[in-house]
């Protein structure tokens, strides 16, 4: 594709005079333009110097298209043609006090103060309380339309996230979620960086993704530095990515199957999960897979002997998932619930910007693994898995296909010769007035990391995108005329982290 743009590949960098600096009104135009022609807006952000950075993600490509402009205070909002900015025009105005004048919905996104000095694009001075969930909410008006509110405190052992449901009788009309509860400042804390705790922020960004933030984490240390891990390193880090999506998609369709009251795979699959998740501990002593990766390479190795025993113990484990969810997939009774259930059509998908899971369950056929493979690691064989009907079962139907996909890629990564590089052996100094993104396909979908330096070499600016942050209004749209009672299992499809949004 041509345009001003300076066009990156998944953990590369580039200086930042090599980044074109357009009027702002023309890199508008240009990421509607490319949104139109089939990119993606990966990033939409400020820098805290006072411009903006456009990130489009071209997965037929395999290219990441950057460009930025100068920010004012004000400037005609993106979100009415390109609806995928929504979030992130928000985000700058909560960060940085900017107004995106004509914002169909303008309201905080996360309950915080800015990130820079002066008041807030509400009007609200450094100094003012910043009070979790006060914010102006969508309502609908008529007979016998009434509200259903959830939230932020749940009645299980959850994260803290708002839920208003407007409802006439059971049918949902529309569902809005205000998240920001528990923001940890991980951006704020990363400016100035690295330092010696960044690793440790950016694997706790969404827990349960542990390893897909620290591999994009490293791929922006690394790319800024101009190293590279070397193979060995590169595939054990592969390895621990197939084993988070192993873990988490058998304990997704477990849950799915317990919300349908299918006890057999709800049982089996809680067990088995359990099984993916010692394979990681095996390898880094940790079942997230805290503490295995490092910028340059990793902490551990596996010798040949620990390898052989691994392949068993995923072969046993491997077997017993797939079993468990072909039972889950052959009873109608589950069918008749995840069938026509939470739909989001692939036109909605598409203009909304959703990723991974959800997105492949509307039959876009995006995996960073295989689009946008930087560094090497081995990805999907062929096609990514993908369905048509953007429902429930879609979106079960991809995590099952996606399960077997990386049984398969777990064990060829065991049967090579992963050796660890050895602690210290690659010294990551980033250089001075450089851009680099990182892109990981984590189990739910692409994670992209963002750093600039400065002049010392420090980020002057590092940004965090889960893919959870694209998705939650997949959530959003899927309760559309659905039954109220189906929001749990619609809300389990798509299993969005609340701190992978808040960070």
């Amino acid at each position: 594709m041509s345009g001003p743009w300076c066009f990156m590949r998944a953990g590369g960098a580039v200086a930042l005079e090599a980044v074109p600096d357009l009027p702002l009104d023309a890199l508008r135009a240009a990421v509607v333009a490319a949104v139109g022609a089939g990119r993606r807006l990966g990033c939409w952000c400020g820098d805290g110097a006072g411009r903006v950075y456009a990130v489009l993600v071209d997965d037929a490509a395999g290219q990441l298209l950057v460009a930025r402009a100068p920010l004012p205070d004000s400037y005609p909002a993106l979100t009415p043609d390109c609806p995928q900015a929504h979030l992130f025009e928000r985000e700058l105005a909560e960060q940085y006090g900017v107004v995106p004048v004509g914002h169909p919905w303008f309201k905080p996104v996360r309950f915080h103060r800015r990130l820079t000095p002066g008041p807030d694009a509400w009007g609200r001075p450094d100094d003012e309380a910043v009070l979790p969930g006060v914010a102006d909410m969508f309502t609908v008006a008529g007979d016998e339309v009434h509200e259903v509110a959830v939230g932020p405190v749940h009645a299980g052992v959850i994260e803290p996230g708002h839920f208003r449901f407007q409802c006439h009788g059971e049918v949902v009309f529309h569902l809005e979620i205000n998240l920001g509860y528990q923001h940890r400042g991980i951006e704020r804390a990363a400016i100035g960086g690295p330092h010696p705790r960044s690793m440790l922020q950016m694997e706790a960004a969404a827990g349960d993704s542990t390893i897909a933030h620290g591999w994009a984490h490293c791929q922006v240390v690394e790319a800024l530095a101009g190293v590279a891990a070397e193979q060995p390193a590169l595939d054990l880090r592969a390895l621990m990515l197939e084993l988070e999506r192993l873990a988490n998609h058998t304990g997704d369709l477990g849950a799915l199957a317990g919300d349908t009251g299918f006890l057999p795979t709800a049982s089996f699959n809680g067990r088995i999960r359990g099984d993916f998740l010692n394979l990681s501990a095996a390898v880094c002593g940790s079942r997230l897979g805290r503490g295995m990766l490092r910028p340059g390479g990793v902490r551990f190795g596996l010798d040949a002997a620990r390898r052989e025993d691994m392949r068993r113990r995923l072969e046993r484990a491997g077997a017993d998932a797939v079993h468990s969810c072909r039972l889950l997939f052959a009873t109608a009774s589950v069918q008749a619930r995840f069938e026509d259930v939470g739909v989001v059509r692939p036109i909605d998908a598409a203009a909304a910007g959703l990723v991974g899971v959800a997105r492949r369950a509307c039959g876009h056929p995006a995996d960073a693994r295989r689009d946008h493979p930087a560094d090497g690691r081995p990805g999907p064989a062929g096609p990514a898995a993908t369905a048509e009907g953007g429902d429930v079962h879609a979106r079960a139907f991809v995590r099952f296909a996606e399960l077997q996909e990386s049984l398969r890629l777990a064990d060829g990564l065991l049967q090579r010769d992963a050796a660890a590089t050895p602690p210290g052996a690659l010294r990551c100094r980033p250089r001075p007035g450089h851009l680099a993104i990182g892109l990981i396909e984590g189990w739910r979908g692409p994670v992209l990391h963002l750093g600039i330096t400065g002049d010392d070499g420090r980020f002057l600016r590092y940004k965090v995108v889960d893919p959870s942050f694209h998705n939650w209004f997949g959530l959003m749209l899927a309760l559309r005329d659905e039954q109220i009672s189906d929001f749990p299992l619609c809300n389990k499809s798509f299993n969005l982290s609340y701190c992978g949004f808040d960070l």
